[in-house]
């Protein structure tokens, strides 16, 4: 019998490409979907029938009924907003314990956890980085340092588990000088989310997935962030605290490199980035405000204004190298509908230096540009792509013939039926 394959979809700049709704117009072509990384600071929004979900941990396949979900141990959850997800999503009829599966290898976000992130970014002082407070950088940050607890903890000598790890997350504060918070209501809540959790199947996720793939079942991995926003290859120290490459896949999953098939890259038409960071496209103007507004770009978590600018080819053929990018997805297309003229970055430039390779500091380097003329047509009515404008056609070729790599799939709004499949 053959092999079944991982595929991975993977945000290739700073995330919120819009990987939930994709996933979720995917999912029919696979028997699993898989978180591989990230934590609850990642939202998902999936909008169709005329309904708008918003998923933090679980994978966006949920809706199918009959395929199997599962967050892989490269993840970190909270139980508590973790059972306020699942709860808003069993009230809107949708079975859970039936195809959702946790890894008992993930680790666990504790109340604690949240209090220590917020205390060291006010270390920082001037130098934050723009975490979302979560709790998901001083997770992993025990998890490399062996201290952490993991999901498989909360079924056997928990409670003293659980009391010791908080006893050293309050020295830690103590030592910082950080001792003015309450956790008691969020502690309540959280022992109600371990209890809600060990409703579920809670397995051994990679064995699962590895005999699904012997089987011959196929996978749909679904990154969290993006490339940018990588601990090891993204805008450091200005990232997320996990691997949210393709390489990510094979560790947060526990599947081997042979067993990745396509590897989508997700991005957008043009650039956002939220919290602090260096970011070359950005625009302070008009056209930046006016991008976010036609974007609707604030967090789907946070509700942070995103950050906006014009498509980035410096960051973008860094992504697809480092992630093996095999086709790519446009998102967000209709965005750029009324502007008369639309510019791409090709180059960085800093101190008489241009370069079109990723720089290891991009801190100061601006952005060099190209402009096209834009389509300033409505493309979101448009069902094929033989409807498409030829200013927004050329577009698109303009971009592959940068990036080498086909756009295979156009979103042009934010319905999953608003995405178009390129013959």
């Amino acid at each position: 019998m053959k092999k079944g394959k991982v595929d991975a979809l993977l945000g290739i700049v700073f995330g919120d490409e819009g990987k939930g709704k994709v996933v979720d117009v995917f999912t029919p072509k696979y028997d699993i979907v898989a978180r591989f990384a990230g934590g609850p600071n990642a939202g998902h929004t999936i909008i169709f029938e005329g309904k708008k979900f918003v998923l933090r941990s679980i994978p966006s396949g949920i809706f199918a009924e009959d395929k199997v979900n599962i967050i892989g141990n490269g993840c970190v959850i909270a139980p508590d907003l973790f059972m306020q997800e699942a709860r808003e999503l069993e009230t809107a009829g949708y079975d859970l314990r039936s195809r959702l599966h946790i890894s008992r290898r993930a680790h666990l976000i504790l109340p604690t956890h949240r209090v220590l992130d917020r205390a060291y970014e006010a270390a920082k002082g001037k130098n934050k980085v723009g975490t979302t407070g979560k709790g998901i950088g001083p997770t992993y940050s025990e998890k490399a340092s062996r201290t952490g607890l993991r999901v498989g903890d909360i079924l056997e000598n928990f409670e003293q588990k659980y009391q010791a790890l908080k006893a050293r997350h309050e020295e830690t504060l103590r030592h910082l000088g950080y001792t003015d918070y309450d956790i008691s209501e969020e502690e309540r809540l959280w022992m109600e989310g371990v209890s809600y959790m060990r409703t579920f199947p809670l397995t051994d996720t990679e064995v699962e997935i590895n005999r699904a793939l012997a089987e011959g079942k196929n996978v749909l991995a679904e990154g969290a962030q993006g490339t940018m926003l990588d601990i090891d290859h993204g805008t450091y120290p200005f990232v997320s605290s996990s691997n949210t490459v393709c390489g990510g896949v094979c560790t947060g999953l526990g599947v081997p490199p042979s067993a990745i098939g396509e590897v989508f890259g997700i991005f957008k038409a043009y650039s956002t980035r939220v919290g602090a960071g260096p970011f070359p496209v950005e625009l302070f103007d008009e056209t930046g405000d006016r991008i976010r507004e036609i974007g609707h770009e604030y967090g789907a978590v946070t509700g942070r204004n995103r950050r906006c600018g014009w498509v980035d080819l410096v960051a973008l053929r860094y992504a697809i190298m480092v992630n093996g990018v095999t086709q790519l997805i446009m998102m967000k297309s209709d965005v750029l509908d009324t502007f008369p003229t639309i510019k791409a970055c090709v180059a960085y430039e800093k101190n008489g230096v241009t370069t079109a390779d990723m720089p290891y500091d991009t801190e100061g380097w601006q952005a060099v540009y190209e402009e096209l003329p834009g389509w300033q047509t409505d493309l979101t009515g448009m069902t094929s792509e033989a409807e498409f404008p030829q200013a927004f056609k050329d577009y698109v070729a303009y971009l592959e013939r940068h990036l080498e790599v086909p756009i295979t799939i156009l979103s042009v709004g934010p319905d999953r039926a608003q995405t178009i499949i390129r013959g």
